[in-house]
């Protein structure tokens, strides 16, 4: 399990639009929506299974 203390910086580098409407719903719970915004997520179980359901549509780094 990742350390509670690390932090995941999320990038949409995609477009939900024609994706399946779970797949947005899922960029705006990560506070995502627009192409090229970024947000800080704490590294967990959660956070990192809804970025492995839109992987295709984000960047994500370690910090």
């Amino acid at each position: 399990m990742a350390d509670a203390k690390k932090t995941l910086r999320i990038t949409q580098v995609k477009s939900s639009v024609g994706r399946k409407a779970d797949q947005g719903q899922t960029l705006r719970a990560l506070g995502l929506g627009k192409i090229g915004r970024t947000v800080d997520q704490v590294d967990n179980d959660c956070v990192r299974g809804m970025i492995f359901k839109v992987k295709h549509l984000v960047q994500v780094e370690e910090l």
